[in-house]
């Protein structure tokens, strides 16, 4: 091999290098051929037919012309009619001769001569080997017949007042427009031309018909009764009507003749013509037909490519779109490959949307149906995924595949789109707008772990509402819980700004409380102008400029608000009194009377550092007061960051504890954790995160918890010793979409010592959940599984989850479930109660709010209040807004946590304690947050008790009489021992004389909605009924415990966890979004915070700068949010 290899073959001559340079003369003289391509068309009979046939212009220009003779001709036999004056008689003389003028005779002759020609010419050039088919076809024979009489006369004179049947040439001329429209079509390219030719065809038809009639009864009738042109036609159209008035009749057998003929032809062609028009109809309705080319050129459109079209998701869309006023010229061009649903056609046909929602049934993939939607003319293009496929992968790949087709047939037009799996969104990357919807599902139910009701404010954020849900209920609760949720999120500039314009060149935290205190908005976060990125709440040392553009929580936008500044002075003149007036201008600095609706603060003492409001507590009261009477004062916000008052050890105190100073019953758990950032990213696209990890990679055998390994030898819950309460998982599947449910939940900002331990259950019967630990648990998520959310009918999709979560809700009532529905209809059935005229009422209360016409008509349902149940489809509404809002979705991956902006800060959230009661109001709250750690409030989760039913008096009633360790409080409503929820469901009372109203006011509120009026004298038989109901209720409840407890024991589980009694069936919780600042402040409420981020100040040093923190922060001050 090595010897072939070191031989080289010299090249030929004619290969030499010298050849290759200058050409080698002997191969280039050499015979070549030269082909020529195509020569059959140099004939003249190819470019003739070129030019009368094939070409499509000259074509459609020949055609023409050929239709001009013809409706010569045809207006030529008019007037030689008109001119014509036959003797009166009978006989055939008048039928065979006219009287032709001889001008009018060279006239015809010319015409006749030229369409002659003209068809000998195109027989010649369309001639295929069989003369006798083009001999006898019906346009051939009609043209002999109206051009060789005339061409005959030229040669024999006497035949020059023969009758020829011109008249016959508007079926020639019919023919010709018909290809002639064919030919323009081809020319201008239009495909959807089929509705428009047919119905053309009919209406020539038509008129060839009652023209024919019209000229051969008149020319007939020259031998009878002698009629014009005019009572000919007349007399056409009374026939073919089929009225038959018989004024005027054929006298003559001939005429008779050819009506009789008219009449049958006229039956066999219309009925045919008719039938294939109303086909194509019924056809172009299936389809949708064309947006118009005129229309999309004047008026706005956007265009909603799904795969199946539902009532619900329509519904959905049009409600969340029209919502906006500047969006109410806009029209909806709705593209699905299925055809329309009944359901949907019955609501497109609504006055109300048939004007505006034009359905087209096609394929995004292809160029003319996206041609059809003028696709390259829209303001938008929406692709959203089905999420009810079994296959969510094949469904991502069609949303997938869609997005590409219209990015590269309408470049230009904005892309929002729906993704459904993360590992998928990389591929929509180019869109203007992503939602992913496993992203946003799990990060929402993580935070609902830890921040109550995430998902209720979220949603109710991020909906269209005016606030006016329940103002017309009698509870108090729902009238305030309705007028909140018309909060939303706007965005102004602040230099243009009437609510933020005068707080240019002050702090963050100083524009956000005056703001709110003036206003009542929410200032939340900024963006700087030369800077993309949005930052919540930047904190105290960012300072506002003019070109910033701010971000409020509020019921209206800037825009659409009023102001009354001298309303605001005279009330606020009233409420100041003469001598706090008086030393206010003596003193302006030292004494502050900030009047907030009905509230006043006074606030004092603004020399004194902010290290000293504080004890223990970030809301503790100061002890300046002493003993007074008055109440305690809570230190100003500062217009500019002072370096001297600001504790950036507060912003890491956690965590310096953490790493510093480890107490002595967690030191071995602090050590477990480094913060960094994970290794290994499940999906591309996904966001980094700094979160707490462990040091070192656990082997893959220690992640089963029911099982033990070489490592460990532990197989339950119990045996791991957790210091913190459990969040347990049941999902169908450990998909890629967990990653975001870890996340938010290790994130950096979090104490160490609030770090719950995760459990994943991807089997959730009893067993399984006892071995996971479901009794030392704080939140149990049940995610709705891919495989049932597929359904014969489609509302019977979460029936399986909807039982299991009833069935773990009757065996655990003390434990939290949020689950996940894929429905949100269904969420009327979470945690059922079949007798609760409560629930009946509020059902009432749901289907009244629908009738209004409101987009959130669910929200008082009283899971979806408390945060207990979840949609994911609530959240196709946020993709809808960023056409309106493009920072939407920006934003709530934010406050989610699945972005992380370096200087921007995260929700989390605080609840307030009895201890903290001495606020008072929400204004003062926001003042004392905003002063001494410079956290925005946006909100308050809030539970109060409430009386439901009949049979939730007597699960109060049986409890208190057999439980004697629990105290009966004011009005029958438990308190003491009977561990609360971990959200913070207080059964207590912080007022008593609120709550009888309440209570009475809610009783007779369900009764009357229920239609169940108790009458004085029946009550002692419902309370006989009670107690019976007492009885076969406490005996369920036994059955269900002892169920509990012998599955323990078989599985050597100690039973000394479970309390089968902790039941908090007696309290109702809701989201109050950016509630007034004179809302009093309630034990047990939970307030939404946007802290700062904790990194964001710190020094470029990270070492040196903890270490300076630590060193200048003392522990006796430092100030801790208990969530």
């Amino acid at each position: 091999m090595s010897d072939l290899d070191s031989e080289v073959l010299p090249l030929p001559p004619r290969y030499r290098f010298r050849d290759l340079l200058l050409g080698d003369q002997s191969f280039q003289s050499e015979d070549r051929v030269q082909v020529e391509f195509y020569v059959n068309e140099n004939t003249f009979k190819e470019r003739l037919k070129l030019f009368f046939i094939k070409n499509q212009r000259s074509s459609l220009r020949i055609r023409l012309f050929n239709f001009s003779l013809k409706l010569l001709t045809c207006l030529l036999y008019m007037v030689r009619v008109l001119l014509d004056d036959p003797a009166l008689g009978i006989g055939w003389a008048p039928i065979l001769w006219v009287e032709r003028k001889m001008t009018l005779w060279v006239i015809q002759v010319i015409v006749a001569v030229i369409s002659f020609l003209e068809t000998m010419l195109l027989i010649y050039l369309s001639y295929k080997g069989n003369i006798w088919e083009q001999i006898f076809q019906v346009s051939f024979v009609l043209e002999m017949i109206n051009t060789l009489p005339f061409i005959i006369t030229i040669f024999w004179a006497p035949l020059r007042n023969l009758f020829i049947p011109v008249f016959l040439n508007c079926w020639l001329a019919k023919h010709a427009l018909e290809n002639m429209i064919n030919d323009f079509h081809r020319a201008i390219l239009r495909t959807q031309s089929a509705m428009f030719n047919q119905v053309l065809i009919l209406f020539c038809t038509l008129l060839c018909l009652v023209f024919t009639g019209t000229c051969g009864i008149q020319h007939l009738e020259r031998a009878g009764g002698n009629l014009s042109l005019l009572t000919s036609f007349y007399f056409c159209i009374v026939t073919f009507s089929t009225v038959g008035y018989g004024d005027v009749t054929p006298k003559i057998w001939p005429s008779q003749l050819l009506v009789v003929i008219m009449i049958c032809v006229a039956l066999v062609v219309l009925p045919l013509q008719f039938e294939e028009l109303v086909y194509l109809w019924m056809e172009r309705q299936k389809s949708g037909g064309n947006y118009s080319r005129h229309r999309a050129q004047t008026e706005k459109h956007v265009i909603l490519c799904v795969s199946s079209l539902k009532i619900d998701l329509l519904m959905d869309f049009l409600n969340e779109f029209y919502a906006h006023p500047r969006l109410q010229d806009y029209y909806v061009v709705i593209l699905c490959p299925t055809e329309m649903d009944i359901q949907v056609r019955r609501v497109l046909q609504i006055p109300l949307w048939s004007q505006r929602v034009i359905y087209l049934q096609g394929s995004a993939l292809k160029d003319q149906d996206l041609m059809r939607a003028k696709m390259d003319n829209g303001e938008a293009c929406f692709i959203l995924s089905s999420r009810n496929e079994v296959d969510r992968t094949a469904a991502d790949h069609q949303t997938i595949l869609r997005a590409w087709a219209v990015k590269d047939f309408a470049p230009n037009c904005p892309l929002y789109v729906q993704i459904l799996k993360p590992e998928n969104k990389f591929h929509v990357k180019f869109a203007d707008h992503v939602v992913c919807e496993e992203e946003c599902k799990y990060a929402l139910l993580a935070l609902n772990c830890v921040c109550p009701a995430t998902s209720t404010l979220i949603t109710l954020l991020v909906h269209t509402s005016r606030g006016q849900e329940g103002q017309e209920s009698p509870e108090q609760w729902q009238r305030t819980y309705g007028r909140c949720s018309g909060n939303e999120v706007y965005h102004v500039r602040m230099g243009d700004s009437k609510f933020f314009r005068e707080y240019q060149g002050k702090s963050f935290t100083y524009a956000a409380f005056h703001a709110h205190k003036k206003y009542g908005v929410c200032l939340i976060g900024l963006k700087r102008e030369d800077n993309k990125s949005i930052l919540l709440n930047p904190g105290p040392r960012h300072t506002l400029a003019a070109s910033d553009t701010c971000f409020y929580i509020n019921i209206t936008k800037e825009e659409n608000s009023a102001f009354t500044f001298k309303q605001e002075e005279s009330r606020r003149r009233g409420l100041v009194g003469p001598g706090r007036r008086q030393s206010s201008t003596r003193l302006p600095v030292h004494s502050i009377i900030a009047s907030v609706g009905t509230v006043a603060m006074d606030l004092q003492n603004t020399e004194c550092q902010l290290a000293q409001d504080g004890g223990g507590s970030k809301l503790a009261p100061p002890t300046e007061n002493g003993s007074g009477s008055r109440r305690p004062s809570i230190a100003p916000v500062l217009e500019l960051a002072d370096s001297s008052a600001l504790l950036p050890c507060d912003l890491l105190s956690d965590q310096s504890e953490d790493e510093m100073t480890p107490s002595d019953d967690e030191g071995l758990s602090v050590m477990e954790y480094v913060k960094g950032y994970p290794p290994n990213s499940p999906y591309i696209g996904s966001s980094p995160t700094l979160c707490h990890l462990l040091p070192v990679k656990a082997p893959f055998c220690c992640l089963r918890l029911d099982k033990g390994c070489k490592h460990n030898s532990y197989e339950d819950a119990k045996a791991y010793g957790f210091k913190n309460k459990l969040i347990i998982v049941s999902a169908e599947t450990a998909g890629n979409g967990l990653y975001n449910f870890i996340v938010p939940l290790r994130a950096y900002y979090r104490s160490r010592k609030e770090l719950n331990p995760i459990v994943l259950l991807l089997d959730n019967n009893l067993d399984s959940l006892l071995q996971c630990g479901i009794i030392y648990a704080d939140n149990l998520v049940v995610v709705d599984k891919e495989s049932t959310m597929s359904a014969e009918e489609d509302y019977m999709a979460d029936a399986k989850t909807i039982v299991n979560v009833q069935t773990m809700f009757r065996l655990f009532p003390s434990l939290s479930i949020t689950t996940e529905l894929t429905h949100p209809s269904n969420m009327r059935f979470m945690q059922f109660r079949a007798k609760d005229s409560y629930s009946l009422a509020l059902s009432k209360l749901e289907k009244r709010e629908r009738e209004n016409g409101s987009n959130l008509a669910f929200m008082f349902r009283l899971p979806f209040a408390a945060g207990r149940v979840f949609s994911i489809s609530m959240l196709d509404t946020l993709l809808y807004q960023s056409f309106v809002k493009d920072y939407m979705i920006s934003i709530t991956r934010l406050l989610l946590g699945l972005d992380t902006t370096p200087g921007s800060g995260y929700l989390c959230a605080m609840k307030i304690a009895e201890d903290d009661l001495w606020i008072g109001t929400y204004g003062r709250l926001f003042q004392k947050l905003c002063s001494s750690s410079s956290e925005i409030p946006i909100g308050i989760y809030r539970t109060q008790s409430h009386v439901f039913t009949s049979e939730s008096q007597v699960s109060v009633t049986m409890e208190d009489c057999e439980d004697t360790r629990e105290v009966k409080g004011p009005w029958g409503v438990r308190v003491g021992t009977g561990g609360g929820s971990t959200h913070g469901q207080h059964v207590g009372s912080s007022d008593p004389a609120e709550h009888p109203l309440l209570r009475r006011k809610s009783l007779q509120w369900a009764r009357r909605l229920s239609r169940k009026s108790p009458k004085h004298a029946g009550r002692a038989a419902e309370r006989t009924s009670q107690q019976q109901l007492s009885l076969c209720r406490r005996s369920e409840r036994q059955e269900l415990s002892e169920l509990v407890k012998n599955r323990m024991k078989h599985l050597g589980l100690p039973t000394t966890g479970y309390d089968e009694m902790n039941d908090h069936q007696n309290t109702l919780s809701y989201v109050l979004i950016n509630p007034p600042p004179d809302t009093r402040l309630e034990p047990s409420d939970i307030v939404y915070l946007i802290r700062c981020d904790p990194l964001a100040h710190v020094a470029s040093s990270p070492e040196s700068g903890r270490r300076n923190k630590l060193a200048s922060c003392n522990p006796e001050t430092r100030e801790e949010t208990q969530l």
